[in-house]
């Protein structure tokens, strides 16, 4: 069976959180796009080259979750040349036998824009900010963290290519002031309304 999940949302919101654990729940293959922009900006030099020449290692590298990565991956997510170069690593791994979930940024109005599902998760600044800034715990002051999460939201939201934005299709889902189990079981509702019968 192929099934898409597609989640996307801006940084810190839960859809990380939410897109695990949705594939663990359905059995279906998980893929976090971010980390293969991480990769690229951690890896310098240029980031077309970079992207085209991706591999596993680089998606292992331990400092991928750190806000410097964050950093550099909104930075080389606004190159066109990046962005094409990881579109068709993205759409096979959608397109796998027995499911797979892919949560970003652009998922459901790009990669996947016939995808099964599509959540597009959110929350306040403020909260985000806040998750970030626990997440973190490097000595960044919260005020800054905030600034960072709002200038990157500027940028995800403005860029030419690709925009940040909910497919048109997509079912909203707001974290704000839901625990996370919360926000499990509400992305997993939308998910069982779209899945085939089983048997």
């Amino acid at each position: 069976m192929q099934f898409t999940v597609a989640i996307d949302g801006p940084a810190a919101a839960g859809k990380g959180t939410i897109s695990k654990a949705v594939a663990q729940h359905y059995g279906f293959a998980h893929l976090d796009t971010g980390l293969l922009y991480r990769a690229v900006g951690m890896k310098g030099g240029d980031p077309a080259a970079a992207a085209r020449a991706l591999t596993q290692a680089d998606l292992a590298r331990p400092d991928l979750r750190s806000l410097q990565a964050g950093e550099a991956a909104s930075r080389v997510a606004t190159n066109p040349d990046v962005r094409a170069a990881l579109v068709a690593f993205q759409r096979d791994f959608a397109a796998r036998e027995g499911g797979a979930v892919l949560d970003g940024r652009d998922i459901g109005t790009v990669i996947c824009p016939a995808a099964q599902v599509k959540l597009f998760v959110t929350a306040s600044a403020v909260t985000r900010a806040r998750r970030r800034w626990l997440e973190a715990d490097d000595g960044t002051s919260y005020d800054a963290v905030l600034e960072q999460v709002r200038a990157r939201d500027a940028r995800d939201m403005g860029r030419s290519d690709a925009p940040l934005r909910p497919a048109d299709d997509a079912v909203m889902l707001d974290t704000t002031d839901l625990s996370i189990p919360e926000a499990i079981r509400a992305a997993c509702a939308a998910i069982d309304a779209k899945l085939p019968e089983k048997g």
